[in-house]
């Protein structure tokens, strides 16, 4: 997924003024939630739109965990307004003691107010915070509940998070479950329009987490190839054992997929592992079914005892000899996939991004499975055994390859010049947050690049030709290509596991490539690589795309000259124009364009337009990335041909 970033001007000075006890503010109720609405969501942009979805399906989701939900319905209207329907329990509705209004009320309209916070509500919760059902109603137009429990049927209305009146019984049902419908805030929100495959990526991982549970997706939205509503039903018996896979489905795997679970004081982890023949490693960790994209105790737990485990069958089998290192464990994990799923009751996150778990016993719980369950399958599956520690030992000799590769490619210190690749015109500012680094396809292009830039802060990085399709090479390959040591190098913050983002020496990395099959194709590149070795910089939002225009039209009399972006501008700029009246040039690469024309359009931070690159998904983006630049053909070919319609602007 990528954002697009207008240019502006650099911000003006601040003004002046008193700061008295008269200018605190106390927000009442929901009004802080839609004062501030990127504090609860994380963005008024596409990402806090889904993320409604996610608050409400999470609180089904926790019915689920407590045993009291097995379907769920997220509905997609015309309108795009939002159902998610669940034959969980019901919210309650009697009268809370402390308020005075209804549970659902109270609910609805009071932060930190739910189930999630002891007395029996629910063991487990990935909802930990209790603000999710009142976020949501707080920046929706309009929200409609109705609850089914205790043989009655109850609705109420909301408008931007104000009940529209009390809590009424409207009839009788044997029914039980919870349905909220709401619309997004049109004053809230830059995007209004749902993604059908966001929302597709987000219910199926969820049913492979909670095995057994049925998600159905719907779209009502009208379609040009399809009659009726689509429909998507997500319901996985093997849970995190089909998940594995899933993601292995267009990759050579050495063996099946190993899964075990268990439970111990409390907390409940499902296992479930392969090694494929690739080069890189997959692990993806949940906790209570939240990503932890940063792991935490639970992967350290896993890689610990896996590292553990292989070593010693290794010198069982006599393959590593007593004067031998151990494996390490990066070796060790080469072309695993895994993914570790914990149900714990006091989940303890480092941060607000609940990105990171902390909880110190479950490292012990999960070691002890690991160890376990992993020796067992050793043990019983000699052939696959030999299988996996071959592959991890072929990895150890890379990695010692790799090593003599890698130094060549470290900075001795961030102000050493000598260190930094020959062809890197550097900017003058040391400062990462004012810096940014321009990758250029082609010499011709760089040079126009380096002539009209801002050397105090655009640094300037000419490549030459395709890199090389990092998806099917080791790591030691990948470092002896010379355009990737440049640009690890340049960089500065190394790469793979040794990679740090905090010695980065740019803030902005900005793909500068050609608008045709080509440059695409070296974008696709590049991507890749980041996303296999540089991954916390599209996760931290460093990475860029440029918007290099695709047409220049002059007028033929007169001085007009304007630079249209895709044939959309272009159409729309020739609307109520006689193109007659212009020469239209249509440019084939950036090396067309001078230094001048270059920097007007694509490089000055004032006008240009940027896409962010961001990782929405990163199961998706992992999916997407093996499906294009993996050794399959088949998978790849029916991505193409599903796609085609989408491309526009390519010279073919």
């Amino acid at each position: 997924m990528a954002e697009e970033i207008k240019g502006s001007a650099p911000a003006g000075s601040q003004t002046g003024g008193n700061y008295d006890a008269g200018q605190i503010q106390i927000l009442e109720g929901l009004e802080g939630v839609r004062r501030r609405p990127g504090m609860y969501i994380g963005s008024t942009g596409v990402r806090g739109l889904h993320h409604l979805v996610y608050e409400i399906v999470d609180n089904s989701i926790d019915e689920a965990l407590a045993g009291f939900c097995d379907y769920i319905t997220v509905i997609i209207h015309q309108d795009n307004s939002i159902t998610v329907q669940d034959n969980g329990r019901g919210i309650p509705v009697g009268i809370h003691e402390k308020t005075g209004k209804s549970a659902l009320e109270a609910a609805l309209t009071m932060l930190h107010a739910g189930g999630k916070f002891g007395g029996g509500g629910y063991k487990v919760s990935g909802g930990l915070h209790g603000v999710g059902m009142s976020v949501v109603n707080a920046l929706s137009k309009t929200l409609e509940v109705k609850v089914a429990r205790d043989g009655h049927l109850y609705m109420q209305e909301y408008k931007r998070g104000v009940p529209q009146y009390d809590l009424r019984q409207i009839g009788e049902t044997k029914e039980t479950g919870t349905t909220i419908t709401f619309a997004p805030d049109p004053e809230i929100f830059e995007e209004l329009v749902y993604s059908r495959d966001t929302l597709k990526a987000r219910l199926r991982e969820l049913a492979f987490l909670n095995k057994g549970i049925t998600i159905k997706l719907v779209d009502e939205r009208p379609s040009g190839e399809q009659e009726g509503n689509y429909e998507k039903v997500f319901r996985y018996e093997g849970g995190v054992q089909d998940f594995v896979a899933y993601l292995n489905n267009n990759k050579d795997t050495l063996h099946p997929v190993i899964c075990f679970e268990a439970e111990r004081d409390k907390v409940q982890v499902e296992l479930a592992m392969q090694y494929t023949d690739g080069y890189t490693e997959n692990i993806f960790s949940y906790v209570n079914n939240i990503h932890t994209q940063e792991g935490g105790t639970h992967e350290v737990g896993f890689k610990t005892a896996l590292t553990r485990v292989v070593n010693d069958y290794a010198r069982r089998l006599n393959i590593l000899k007593d004067s031998n290192a151990n494996l390490s464990g990066e070796d060790i994990r080469e072309g695993l996939t895994a993914v570790i799923s914990v149900k714990v009751e006091e989940p303890q996150f480092e941060g607000q991004t609940k990105t990171k778990l902390g909880n110190t016993e479950v490292r012990g719980i999960v070691d002890t499975l690991v160890s376990d369950g992993v020796g067992t399958y050793l043990e019983e599956h000699p052939t696959e055994t030999r299988r996996i520690i071959d592959k991890t030992v072929q990895a150890a000799r890379a990695r010692e390859a790799a090593r003599k590769a890698r130094e060549m490619t470290r900075r001795k210190t961030v102000l050493d010049k000598t260190s930094l690749p020959g062809k890197l015109a550097d900017c003058s500012m040391k400062d990462p947050a004012l810096s940014e680094l321009f990758l250029v396809e082609g010499d011709s292009a760089g040079g126009s690049a380096i002539d009209g830039r801002d050397r105090r802060t655009q640094a300037i990085l000419p490549l030459r030709g395709k890199i090389l399709n990092v998806e099917k090479a080791r790591l030691d390959r990948v470092l002896g290509n010379e355009e990737i040591r440049s640009m690890i190098t340049a960089v500065g913050a190394g790469i793979s596991d040794d990679f740090d983002i905090e010695k980065s020496r740019y803030h902005k990395l900005i793909i500068m490539t050609d608008a045709d099959v080509d440059g695409a194709h070296i974008r696709t590149l590049l991507l890749t690589f980041f996303f296999r070795y540089m991954r916390p910089m599209i996760e931290a939002g460093y990475i860029y795309i440029a918007q290099p225009p695709l047409y220049r039209a002059r007028a033929k009399r007169g001085s007009e000259e304007v630079y249209l972006y895709d044939d959309k501008d272009k159409d729309s700029f020739f609307l109520n124009r006689d193109i007659d009246k212009y020469d239209v040039n249509r440019y084939k690469g950036l090396g067309e364009m001078d230094a001048e024309e270059l920097w007007a359009t694509t490089m000055n931070p004032e006008n240009r337009t940027l896409l962010r690159v961001t990782l929405e998904d990163a199961v998706a983006a992992d999916e997407i990335f093996t499906t294009l630049m993996g050794d399959k053909v088949d998978p790849r070919r029916d991505f193409i041909q599903a796609n085609a319609k989408y491309v526009k602007n390519l010279d073919i």
